[in-house]
């Protein structure tokens, strides 16, 4: 989906292809939210169906209508939005996502109703409706060749009365979706188009004002001492590569403040010699989500020229096997000088982050934050909503967090604590990267990580769940495949972190 134009008008200015409004489950249906004059140009339409049952205002259900020449709008779509009071943002996104998907094949300009009398601020109601309905129509079947392609929605009008900054916020909402959606592509890539050189690649085709990007061969890798992501990498004929972003902005509003990404970018992930199961492992190409995460929040932050400095590093590298393949028993050194007993190949994640970590702080990153698909019992915790965040400094924290409850991209809070270190003791070497203990296998992840964060605040944010679906989510979200899971908290923690 390419840009989508935001503009806030008046309903009566418009003659949008698809007019949307938000049908709440109790309350009166159509006529609870302020769309009784709307309702009277269709002849009463709207509440009838409410009458007899057709339009509940279920949540995630639209019904769209043929206005006949009785409006200036083609259609009009009624948006169920659920009970009113459980309305949330998600809701509202998840009502703008479905209207998206049930005129896919109208496109062209969709206009959305804002209702002063529901209990969210008009502002959050514009940011939820745009984002609703860009990541709605995302579509991962790229690679098919003889599919019909949706017409794209260009256009989203926000009709309100009080239009005081919405066309802005609504217009930085559609460029933050849009960095989502680039995420979700590179996620669904196929492994054999996106190798570790690939990504590098198409970090590189970025162009974006005060942003420099390079990326470290396998030769450079291992001339940094990089014994960690260097033993991932080097099984694979792709080699791997650390993959660099400096964000320099001309007058940023902290001189003290470098906030530093790392992402995890498997882009391919069979285990090394303790080999996955077959089962699902064509999913294995999302094991660099969180990679793909920081990438695109960097370039929206670019894009949107935040005054934040912003240095982001992706530790890429394929996971295979072959007579290269680093093995259980290895011990590794990393860059930090620490040596790492491989107990488990399939834990390849923590490896490379450890480098990548080490060089981010090297590089000046004063607050760090890490985004990887990195252990899959926070699944089993979570789930595919939240991603699961540990924390070396309670202020960043619940930074952090803030700026998570604003995203939509929800995280909740672990603990860290210096026991769970027991968990990666080793008798060889400084520490082990797993433990064949059935037991707090996150925690014990973000105890080696620490490791090798090195000094001021830290996070490590576990987004196994939400980053690739197996299935639908049910809400805005019901694509297979990746979902752009920390673009949009990343822009927000940027922001927070300059006003």
């Amino acid at each position: 989906m390419g840009e989508v134009a935001v503009e806030v008008k008046l309903p009566g200015q418009i003659e949008p292809d698809v007019l949307a409004l938000p049908v709440p489950e109790d309350g009166g249906g159509a006529a609870a939210n302020g769309a009784r004059i709307l309702d009277e140009r269709l002849q009463g339409r709207l509440q009838r169906l409410t009458q007899e049952g057709e339009l509940r205002g279920e949540l995630g259900k639209t019904l769209v209508l043929h206005t006949d020449g009785e409006l200036k709008a083609h259609r009009v779509a009624a948006a169920g939005i659920g009970r009113i009071e459980d309305l949330d943002a998600d809701a509202l996104r998840t009502a703008a996502a479905s209207v998206a998907r049930a005129t896919e094949e109208v496109g062209g300009t969709v206009a959305w109703l804002l209702d002063e009398t529901l209990p969210l601020p008009l502002d959050e109601q514009a940011r939820a409706v745009v984002e609703g309905i860009v990541l709605g129509s995302y579509r991962p079947g790229r690679w098919k060749t003889d599919a019909h392609e949706p017409r794209p929605v260009e256009r989203i009008v926000l009709c309100a009365g009080d239009q005081a900054g919405l066309e802005e916020i609504g217009a930085r909402s559609a460029r933050v979706a849009r960095w989502v959606n680039w995420a979700r592509d590179l996620a669904n890539s196929p492994p054999n188009e996106l190798t570790p050189e690939g990504l590098a690649a198409r970090a590189a085709e970025l162009d974006l004002p005060s942003l420099r990007v390079e990326a470290l061969d396998p030769k450079q890798i291992d001339e940094l001492g990089m014994g960690a992501l260097g033993a991932v990498g080097r099984a694979s004929a792709n080699g791997p590569r650390l993959i660099v972003l400096r964000y320099e902005p001309a007058q940023p509003a902290r001189a003290d403040l470098t906030l530093g990404l790392v992402g995890k970018a498997i882009t391919f992930d069979a285990g090394g010699i303790s080999i996955k199961p077959a089962l699902k492992m064509e999913d294995m190409k999302g094991d660099m989500a969180g990679g793909a995460a920081v990438l695109a929040g960097t370039a929206a932050i670019a894009q949107l020229g935040l005054p934040v400095r912003v240095l982001t590093v992706l530790a890429a590298a394929e996971n295979l096997v072959s007579g290269d393949s680093f093995r259980p028993g290895d011990i590794l050194r990393a860059a930090n000088g620490k040596t790492i007993e491989i107990t488990n190949t399939d834990a390849e994640g923590r490896l490379v982050l450890a480098d990548a970590l080490w060089y981010a702080r090297r590089e000046g990153a004063t607050h760090v934050l890490d985004i990887a698909t990195l252990t899959g019992a926070m699944e089993f915790a979570l789930g595919d909503l939240y991603g699961g965040m540990f924390a070396n400094d309670d202020a960043w924290r619940d930074e952090i967090l803030a700026a998570a409850r604003r995203s939509g991209d929800h995280v909740w809070p672990f603990p860290l604590h210096r026991r769970f270190r027991k968990y990666v003791d080793s008798d060889y070497a400084d520490l082990k990267n797993s433990s064949d203990l059935q037991q707090a296998s996150p925690a014990l992840a973000a105890e080696f990580l620490r490791e090798f964060a090195g000094d001021g605040p830290w996070a490590h944010l576990d987004m196994s769940g939400p980053g690739f679906l197996e299935r639908s989510r049910g809400d805005y979200l019901t694509q297979r495949g990746g979902t752009g899971y920390g673009v949009r908290l990343i822009v927000e923690l940027a922001t927070a972190l300059v006003t």
